[in-house]
């Protein structure tokens, strides 16, 4: 793998490292019951910075792409994957979520014409049942809303994601501006619900305006900068191999700072998940064409024809009777 191509990975798995340590800056430091809110504050500040950053509109198509774009990935997730969190016990929704992989796989084969592997199909698996091992815990019954809201999250994600790179950029607009576009787009949709389900905004304290400071700026305008960018230059799905990172990070955050324990087989759930998100970077070597049957004899007579008929540099000078005998002859063609 090239060094360029390393750290391009690196830099666009720093983004769902980022997200993982949304949990614990939302547990700590923000207002609780409060999710709608919570994903206005991440994606209509963040996205208004960068459209002043780019200063760049969409235009023509763009500006339906730009929104359908923002409703999957940020308008529509967001609020799913909160309410997901809400309803469901014990990691359940970041579990359910680990199946993304799987996800894009299927819809890059749809909309992309990308055909999976069984390597893909079997790293995915791997993926999503090492995230269980580190997200799962003993709970009580499901409640169905909040698995229908975590679907519904990763479909909403994974299609934007497949979209995002189907569409690509318009000429001359780069990651930045695609992506305050999306947060601008995705926060508009949100600020209407927001207010109708939450009603007004809640009062903050110092730590929640550091909170959502953070949230703004790193977790969403830089996160989703380098995650639009790595879609535009990786495949999909190497991209969304990167997601199981997530949860390790708020599995090891959980340990380090918050004094959770880690048990045995969650060890070996972030060693499966991991070397997932690794093997999800490798792509297979290009197989060569084998050449056809005669073609080494074709290339070798060729190669004796333009070497026969290449004069020389500085031809000797000779008597008439020599002369004629060391004028080249034109071969015949052997076809």
């Amino acid at each position: 793998m090239a060094p360029n191509r390393v750290t391009l990975i690196a830099l666009t798995a720093l983004a769902p490292v980022s997200w993982g340590t949304t949990y614990a800056v939302t547990t700590e430091f923000l207002p609780a019951d409060r999710p709608l809110f919570t994903g206005l504050m991440r994606a209509l500040p963040a996205g208004l910075l960068l459209l002043a950053l780019a200063r760049v509109l969409p235009r023509g198509a763009w500006w339906g792409k730009a929104t359908v774009l923002g409703a999957l990935n940020i308008g529509a997730f967001f609020p799913l994957l909160f309410l997901s969190a809400y309803r469901l016990p014990g990691g359940m929704a970041a579990a359910v979520g680990s199946i993304a992989p799987l996800c894009v796989v299927g819809l890059s084969a749809l909309l992309l014409g990308q055909r999976p592997t069984v390597r893909t199909l079997l790293t995915g698996t791997v993926a999503a049942f090492g995230v269980s091992l580190v997200v799962l815990k003993a709970a009580g019954a499901l409640d169905p809303l909040g698995v229908l809201a975590a679907l519904a999250s990763i479909a909403s994600m994974s299609t934007g994601t497949v979209l995002t790179q189907r569409w690509g950029r318009p000429e001359g607009v780069g990651p930045l501006a695609l992506t305050g576009w999306q947060l601008t787009a995705g926060g508009l949709l949100i600020a209407p619900l927001a207010l109708l389900v939450e009603g007004a905004p809640p009062a903050l304290d110092g730590p929640a305006i550091g909170g959502y400071l953070y949230l703004a700026l790193v977790n969403t305008a830089v996160a989703y900068w380098l995650w639009f960018r790595g879609i535009g230059r990786l495949t999909a799905t190497q991209v969304t191999f990167l997601g199981p990172l997530s949860p390790l990070t708020a599995a090891v955050i959980g340990w380090a700072a918050l004094g959770e324990a880690l048990t045995p087989w969650q060890l070996v759930g972030m060693t499966l998940a991991f070397g997932a998100t690794v093997a999800g970077q490798l792509t297979p070597a290009p197989r060569r064409k084998a050449p056809e049957r005669g073609e080494p004899e074709r290339k070798a007579s060729r190669h004796r024809d333009v070497m026969a008929c290449r004069p020389s540099a500085a031809p000797p000078a000779s008597s008439g009777m020599a002369d004629r005998d060391a004028r080249p002859r034109h071969p015949s063609n052997p076809r």
